[in-house]
């Protein structure tokens, strides 16, 4: 295998030699004089210039609030005729799983994804669609942080009535004692006048 590799690299560098570039690569892009630009090729610059503008604040405004959950901006780029690149498209991609065994935790998440989401001023129809998902999640999550407190009461309040349960039976043995006293000492009453 890496003798195949060794050889493509010599074809690679043979070919290369006579030109000063590989054989069937592009020629270069020489960037035109601005000055030479028609009207319309200076509105298309324009007009990539605001666009890639738009498309960088809005992929930045993701990465800003999506904090340790978002990625860097990755972008897609058209070149102008002027030879330069600008952004046209881009995204972030952002970690909504939620964090397994914490409710709290995920609801927390939930909440820098939405706001993550919906950061830029105008959000895409796929940035609704991210925040909807965690929205969903969160609901989730707190049914289930919910469900875990409710629990939580149930075994408190369980061990305050087994705790009140005892201590009913202790009353109930004491009283019984109590009155087994009484009866001891009626009878005893009873006996001495006799």
């Amino acid at each position: 295998m890496i003798s195949g590799v060794s050889s493509s690299i010599v074809a690679f560098h043979a070919a290369a030699g006579a030109h000063g570039r590989p054989a069937g690569a592009p020629e270069p892009v020489r960037a035109p004089d601005p000055s030479n630009l028609t009207e319309e090729e200076q509105q298309q610059v324009e007009a990539l210039k605001e666009r890639d503008q738009e498309v960088r604040a809005h992929e930045q405004a993701h990465a800003r609030a999506g904090g340790p959950y978002a990625s860097a901006p990755s972008y897609e780029f058209e070149r102008g005729p002027d030879g330069k690149m600008y952004a046209v498209s881009g995204e972030v991609q952002i970690d909504t799983a939620p964090i397994d065994g914490d409710a709290a935790a995920t609801i927390a998440k939930m909440e820098v994804v939405i706001r993550a989401a919906l950061a830029p001023q105008e959000p895409s129809s796929q940035d609704t669609r991210v925040a909807a998902e965690a929205r969903a999640a969160k609901a989730e999550a707190q049914a289930e942080l919910r469900e875990e407190k409710q629990e939580e009461a149930r075994e408190v309040s369980g061990d305050e009535n087994s705790a009140d349960g005892r201590a009913h039976t202790r009353a109930a043995q004491a009283y019984e004692s109590a009155e087994g006293l009484v009866f001891e000492a009626i009878e005893a009453a009873l006996n001495i006048a006799a």
